[in-house]
Parts: structure tokens; sequence; C-alpha cells
């Protein structure tokens, strides 16, 4: 089986992404655009959106996926207290992880904390990307989720029979 390793900046925190992943995206929806500023605020970690806005995911099933070193270190951070959507930082550096719809089956591991990410396969959400922001049209640019995004997800959750492992609560940070 396939593995794609995703670390940290210090490389205290290590997450493995184990078989194909889902897909490999750039969502420019506005919350993900929101906490790439706020993470990035304090110059402590690496940006997370690219220059056009998008941030650029690697969707793994949650039963596809191994916290393998730092576990201890990582913490959550959410836009709003009631948000169903966390964002996943890893303390040690201020390093953020990965993004959980923490009601869903897939994890989406930011793909600037790997080397090895495939290339994006589409692009979602493109109708909150930033004013002038350009897309080439190298893959399928999609104004919202789109129905080949949908449909991986599902083909996900049937070949998982319809399971939605839980990650752990982690210790919640401000991010406000």
């Amino acid at each position: 089986m396939t593995e794609i390793n995703f670390a940290c900046q210090c490389n205290a925190v290590h997450i493995v992404g184990l078989g194909r992943p889902i897909v490999s995206s750039a969502c420019y929806c506005s919350d993900c655009q929101a906490a790439s500023k706020v993470l990035a605020s304090d110059g402590k970690g690496p940006p997370l959106a690219g220059s056009d806005g998008g941030t650029r995911v690697v969707l793994f099933r949650k039963d596809r996926v191994s916290f393998s070193k730092g576990n201890d270190l990582l913490v959550e951070a959410r836009l709003k207290p009631d948000s169903a959507t966390r964002r996943v930082v890893a303390s040690c550096c201020r390093t953020p992880m990965f993004l959980e719809y923490t009601k869903g089956h897939w994890i989406s591991l930011y793909a600037n904390t790997t080397g090895e990410a495939p290339p994006v396969a589409m692009r979602t959400m493109t109708k909150d990307r930033p004013p002038g922001a350009e897309l080439p049209t190298d893959v399928p640019n999609y104004t919202e989720f789109g129905g080949r995004f949908m449909a991986r997800l599902l083909w996900a959750w049937v070949k998982m029979g319809f399971r939605s492992p839980k990650i752990p609560a982690l210790k919640p940070i401000d991010i406000q």
C-alpha cells in the first residue's frame, strides 16, 4: 500500500495517508480563506492558501490515516465555536496539518505539509475566490463542490461500509 507522509515544519508531528487519496484538490471557500488568514496572522506557521486564495488539500478516508508521531502536539481551532469543521494545528511550530468535517468520513490533509502531494485534480468553491484571481483551466474549476467531487466522497463512504470513524477531540486553541 502506498503512503503519503505529512509533517509539520519542525518535524515533531507526522501523519501518514495510506493508499490512494480520495482526491487532491484546492478549495476556495470563504471559510478556508478566512482560516488561512487567521492561522498565518502571527507569522509563525507556513502560509496555508496559495497566491490565488486556494487551499490545497489531499482527502483521505479517516480509516486510512495514521497519526504516527506527535499526536499530543495537535490542537484544534474552529472559526465559530459551534462549527462542525475544525482545523488541526501542530502546536510546536503552528503548522496547520488538516481540516476535518467532524460529521464526515474523510480528512483533508494540507498539501503544504508534504512534498508528496499528488497534483490538483479539481478546484472547488471557486465562486468564493478572491477578486481578480485567475484560475488555469488545466483541471475542472467547480463553482461549488461539483458532482465529481461529491461522487468521490460518496464512493469512499460506500467502500468504508458507510462508517464514519471518529478522530479524538483535541485541546482547543483560540484563533480569533
